[in-house]
């Protein structure tokens, strides 16, 4: 019976993203097809359960719907949070241009964002095997 000495144990392996731009345009909806068919078809529950992930309360979005007839004011807001957090370039102006116009581009925009930019490390418990 052979035995078999382990040398290096793998390490977990972590991307990092340090990028000033957006991981994706706002009109890349096909990077994620379902994704952006969920925002498509049912918006609201979408950028709820975008909100959520992000750490906001879940029901949030519902203002803009329920109370902004123009500028929806969660989803610009949200935008710039964003932008802040993770150091992307942009302005203001640009949140609300987009969050206006295209508010399911954004709110898809912002999930794939959080979707890349997520550093998730998943360490594998050893069991080791006694040889008697």
């Amino acid at each position: 019976m052979t035995s078999k000495m382990v040398l290096k144990q793998p390490q977990p392996v972590m991307v990092h993203q340090d990028s000033n731009e957006w991981g994706s345009g706002i009109c890349d909806c096909c990077d994620d097809v379902p994704m952006c068919c969920c925002a498509f078809w049912c918006l609201p529950c979408f950028a709820c359960m975008t909100a959520k992930k992000y750490g906001e309360c879940l029901c949030l979005p519902l203002v803009d719907v329920l109370l902004s007839p123009f500028v929806p004011p969660v989803t610009m807001s949200t935008r710039v949070s964003m932008r802040q957090l993770y150091g992307i370039r942009g302005s203001m102006f640009n949140d609300c241009v987009c969050a206006t116009f295209c508010a399911a581009c954004v709110w898809c925009q912002m999930a794939r964002e959080m979707k890349a930019r997520a550093i998730e490390i998943v360490l594998v418990n050893k069991h080791t095997k006694t040889l008697a």
